[in-house]
C-alpha cells in the first residue's frame, strides 16, 4: 500500500487526472438511469407470490387497475351520477383500459316471469326522489355492486379501469387527471390502486433524490469545515463523496438496473460513509503538524498515510463486507444496493489513500491546528473526550454493568417488533395515496386483493361448488371486505330464475345449466376477468380492507391451510398483490437474519486477521451485537415497524460500526508500545477519539437529511441511522475502553522488546 500511496506522492497530477477521467465517464451514464416503483420488481422471479402472480396474470391479462372515488352526501343524486357516467363512458373509449367496472356496466340480474333479465346497474339516472329510491332498491339486491362499487352507505362510488399490460403509470395518472378536471362537479375526488401508488412512489422518490442529496452535502460542507477549520478539510473529503456518488449511480444503467425506492438511501449512505477515510487523513495530518514537527508536505503527508494504512483499509475493507453481505438478502433492490455501495465505498477508500495525498502535496503546507494533547488551547471536544478518558479508566466495571443493564432492558421491544411491507405505509397519514385506500377499505371491501385461480372444467357443478364454497368460506374471514367470483354470479342467477326463491341461492346440479348461465349472462355481460374462455380457470378475488401486513400474512395463511385440506381442490394458485407483501415480509426478515449474521462473520474474521487474534474478532463484534439489539428494541418500544428500508439498516450498522472498533484498538495498541493500559487509553482516546467522533458525527450528518423523506420508510431509516451510530459510537469511547482495562486481552498487550523498540521510534521522530 505504501507503494501506492508513495506513486500519488511522486506523481500527483497522473493519478488527479485518471481519477476526474474515471468520475466524467460514470457522470455520463447517469442520466441513462430508469426507476421502478413496483412491487413485483423488488422480489425475484423465481418467488413463488411472484410465479404465481404471473400465472394468474398470463390467463386472465393484467390485474392493475385504478380506483376513482367519489364521494358527496347523496351518490345517487342526478348530478352525481351524470357526472360518473361520463367519466365511466370516457374511460371504456381509452385503449390503455381493458375493462370498466362502475354501476354503468356492472349487470343487475333479477327474474321477470321465468325469465332472466341481465342489464346495467344503472340504466338511466333518476330524475326524482321517488326514482332515485327505485335504483338504491335495487342496489340494494345486487351483490355485485353494493357494498363493492357502491358503498353501503350511499355516499361514495367506485370506477374501477382494469390497464392492458405495459401502460406506463405516469400516463395513466395524468390522464386520469386530466379526465377529472375536464368533467368538473361537487363531489369528493380521490384515486385509489397500485399505478396510482407506483406513479407517487416514482414521483416522490425523485423528490427526494433532488433535495435530500444537494441538503446532504450541504449540510457536509458545513460539517466538515467546523471539524477542521481549513480548505482542505473541507475539500478533499467532499470530493472523494461526490465521485464515489457519480461511480455508484452511474453504474446503474451499465449494469442495465433500475432505481427502487431504497435507492434513495445509496447517495446519502455515500455522502454519509465515502469521507470517514479522508476524514481520518486530515484529523491525523492535523494532530502530527505541529509547530514542533519540521516535516516537509511530502514526508508528513508520507508518515500520515502510511500510520493510517492499514486501520483504513480495514475499516473499509469491513464495510465494503457489510454491505456486500446485502447479497444474501432476498430482495432484488438490496442485493443491488449492496453492491453498488459496497462499490462507492471501495472508490473512496482508494480514493482516499491515493487521490488525497496527490491533492495534498500540491497545496502549500497548512498552519498547524494545535489539538494534541496538552498543546494549546483545548475546544469542547477536546475536553470532552479528556472527561471521557478520565471518567472511563476510573470507572471500567460499573460502565460495563451499566452498559449490559441498559441493553438487557432495551431487548426487551425486540418482541414488540412488526414487519409492515405495504406499499401504502410508505405515505404519511394525510397523503393522498393513504386517504384513497382507507376509503377504497372504508366503503369498498378493501383497496388490496389476494387472487386465487381454479383449474379444471369449470362447468362441472362439482367444480363450482367448491368455487362456492370457498368464496362463501372467505367472506366471513375478519380480514375480507368483499369476494369477487363467477360463484356467486351463477348462485344469483339460480334464484333470480326461481322467482328469487332463496332455497335457490345455489349451484345448480344440472351438468347443462351452467353453460347455459354463462350464455344468457355473456349476451350483455362480460365474464373474462371472473373466467377463461375455454372454462378451464376461473379467478376469486378476495379484498382486504386493511393496511396492516400482518393482517394479510393471517389471512393468505388460512387461505392457504383451506386449500391443503381439500386434496381434490379446484383452487390451485393463490397469489395477487397482497401475497406479494405477504411473502416480502417474510423475505424481509430472512434477508435481515442473514446479512446480520453474514456481515457479522466476515467483518470478525477481517479484524481477526488484521490483529492476528481471533479475541479481536470477537471483540470487535461485541459493541456492534449490543448496538443492533438495542436498535432492534427500540424500533418495538417506538412502534417503528421493520420495512425494506429498515430491514438494511443492520448491515450498513456492522460495516460502518466497526470502523470505530478498529481505529480505537490500532491506536490504543500502538500506544501500548510506550505506556500503560491507563495512560494508553487516555492518549488513545484524546487523539484517535477525535477522529472517531468525526467519523460518526459525518454519518448522522449524511444520514439525517434523509429524515425529511416523503416516505416512511426512509424517514425512519434516517431516525435510526442516528441513533445506532450514536449508539456505536457510545460503544467505541465507553464501552471498549472498559473492556480494554478490565480484561487486557492479549494482542493488545505489547512484548518488552516491542516497547523498547517503541520507545526508540517515539524519540527518533520527535527529534
Amino acid at each position: 500500500m505504501n507503494k501506492v500511496s508513495n506513486f500519488s506522492i511522486r506523481h500527483p497530477w497522473i493519478v488527479i487526472s485518471l481519477f476526474l477521467l474515471i468520475t466524467v465517464w460514470f457522470a455520463l451514464q447517469i442520466p441513462k438511469v430508469e426507476m421502478d416503483p413496483s412491487l413485483k420488481g423488488l422480489i425475484p422471479e423465481h418467488m413463488t407470490s411472484r410465479v404465481n402472480l404471473d400465472k394468474i396474470e398470463d390467463v386472465f391479462g393484467g390485474t392493475d387497475a385504478i380506483m376513482i372515488i367519489l364521494e358527496t352526501d347523496d351518490i345517487l343524486n342526478a348530478k352525481t351520477l351524470n357526472r360518473a357516467k361520463k367519466i365511466s363512458d370516457e374511460l371504456e373509449t381509452w385503449e390503455e383500459i381493458d375493462k370498466v367496472n362502475s354501476p354503468f356496466t356492472v349487470q343487475d340480474i333479477r327474474g321477470e316471469d321465468y325469465m332472466l333479465i341481465v342489464e346495467d346497474a344503472i340504466e338511466t339516472i333518476p330524475q326524482s326522489d321517488k326514482q332515485e329510491e327505485v335504483i338504491k332498491e335495487r342496489i340494494k339486491n345486487n351483490e355485485l355492486i353494493y357494498g363493492s362499487i357502491i358503498s353501503r352507505d350511499f355516499k361514495a362510488m367506485a370506477i374501477i379501469g382494469v390497464l392492458k399490460d405495459d401502460v406506463t403509470d405516469d400516463l395513466i395518472l395524468t390522464k386520469v387527471n386530466k379526465l377529472i378536471e375536464d368533467i368538473p362537479g361537487d363531489e369528493e375526488v380521490k384515486l385509489a390502486g397500485m399505478p396510482i401508488i407506483r406513479a407517487e412512489v416514482s414521483k416522490n422518490t425523485q423528490s427526494d433524490m433532488k433535495k435530500l442529496m444537494p441538503l446532504a452535502l450541504l449540510i457536509m460542507l458545513v460539517f466538515l469545515y467546523l471539524c477542521f477549520r481549513q480548505f482542505r478539510g473541507v475539500l478533499l473529503p467532499f470530493m472523494v463523496v461526490v465521485m464515489s456518488i457519480i461511480i455508484s449511480m452511474g453504474l446503474i444503467p451499465m449494469l442495465n438496473w433500475k432505481i427502487y425506492l431504497i435507492t434513495v438511501i445509496l447517495p446519502m449512505s455515500l455522502i454519509a460513509i465515502a469521507n470517514d477515510y479522508g476524514i481520518h487523513i486530515i484529523a491525523h495530518y492535523q494532530e502530527e503538524n505541529t509547530s514542533k514537527v519540521n516535516l516537509s508536505e511530502e514526508k508528513l503527508v508520507a508518515k500520515v498515510v502510511s500510520s493510517l494504512g492499514a486501520p483504513i483499509i480495514a475499516a473499509g475493507l469491513t464495510t465494503i463486507a457489510g454491505m456486500l453481505c446485502l447479497m444474501t438478502h432476498i430482495m432484488v433492490p438490496a442485493k443491488e444496493l449492496g453492491i453498488l455501495a459496497a462499490i462507492g465505498i471501495g472508490f473512496a477508500l482508494i480514493a482516499s489513500i491515493t487521490f488525497i495525498p496527490a491533492v495534498m502535496v500540491l497545496l502549500p503546507k497548512a498552519k498547524p491546528i494545535e489539538t494534541a494533547v496538552g498543546e494549546g488551547k483545548k475546544g469542547l471536544l477536546e475536553r470532552l473526550l479528556d472527561f471521557t478518558a478520565n471518567f472511563v479508566t476510573v470507572n471500567p466495571k460499573k460502565i460495563t454493568i451499566v452498559f449490559i443493564v441498559i441493553v438487557a432492558l432495551i431487548s426487551l421491544g425486540v418482541f414488540y417488533l412488526k414487519i409492515d411491507t405495504n406499499p401504502v405505509n410508505y405515505f404519511k397519514e394525510d397523503s393522498s395515496v393513504t386517504k384513497a385506500t382507507n376509503a377504497g377499505n372504508k366503503y369498498f371491501g378493501g383497496a388490496n386483493t389476494i387472487s386465487i385461480m381454479a383449474e379444471g372444467d369449470i362447468t362441472d357443478p362439482k367444480v363450482m361448488e367448491k368455487i362456492s364454497n370457498f368464496e362463501e368460506t372467505i367472506i366471513k374471514h375478519k380480514n375480507v371486505g368483499d369476494v369477487g367470483a363467477i360463484s356467486k354470479i351463477m348462485r344469483k342467477m339460480n334464484k333470480e330464475l326461481h322467482s328469487g326463491d332463496e332455497r335457490f341461492d345455489t349451484i345448480p346440479d344440472n351438468k347443462n345449466a351452467i353453460p347455459q348461465y354463462f350464455m344468457l349472462y355473456e349476451s350483455s355481460g362480460d365474464l373474462k376477468k371472473l373466467v377463461d374462455f375455454e372454462r378451464k380457470h376461473a379467478l376469486i378475488t378476495a379484498k382486504i380492507p386493511t393496511n396492516s401486513t400482518g393482517d394479510i400474512q393471517e389471512l393468505v395463511g388460512y387461505i392457504r391451510d383451506y386449500i391443503k385440506k381439500d386434496k381434490d381442490s379446484p383452487l390451485k394458485i393463490v397469489g395477487g398483490f397482497g401475497d406479494l407483501q405477504s411473502e416480502l415480509s417474510d423475505a424481509v426478515v430472512k434477508g435481515q437474519l442473514m446479512s446480520l449474521i453474514t456481515a457479522a462473520i466476515v467483518v470478525g474474521i477481517i479484524v481477526m486477521f488484521l490483529f492476528r487474534s481471533p479475541v479481536a474478532g470477537v471483540m470487535s463484534i461485541i459493541p456492534l451485537s449490543l448496538a443492533i439489539v438495542s436498535l432492534f428494541g427500540l424500533m418495538g418500544f417506538f412502534k417503528i415497524e421493520l420495512n425494506i428500508a429498515t430491514a438494511l439498516l443492520s448491515s450498513v450498522m456492522v460495516g460502518v460500526g466497526v470502523d470505530y472498533t478498529i481505529h480505537f484498538l490500532w491506536r490504543y495498541r500502538e500506544e501500548k508500545k510506550v505506556r500503560n493500559t491507563v495512560e494508553a487509553i487516555r492518549i488513545t482516546l484524546t487523539t484517535t477519539g477525535r477522529g472517531i467522533v468525526f467519523n460518526a458525527l459525518s454519518v448522522v450528518i449524511g444520514f439525517v437529511a434523509l429524515m425529511i423523506s416523503d416516505f416512511l420508510p426512509v424517514k425512519f431509516f434516517g431516525f435510526l441511522v442516528v441513533v445506532s451510530i450514536g449508539a456505536c459510537l457510545l460503544g467505541a469511547l465507553l464501552f471498549l475502553p472498559a473492556l480494554c482495562i478490565i480484561f487486557k486481552p492479549k494482542f493488545l498487550e505489547t512484548k518488552p522488546q516491542e516497547k523498547i523498540k517503541g520507545v526508540a521510534e517515539r524519540v527518533e521522530y520527535q527529534n
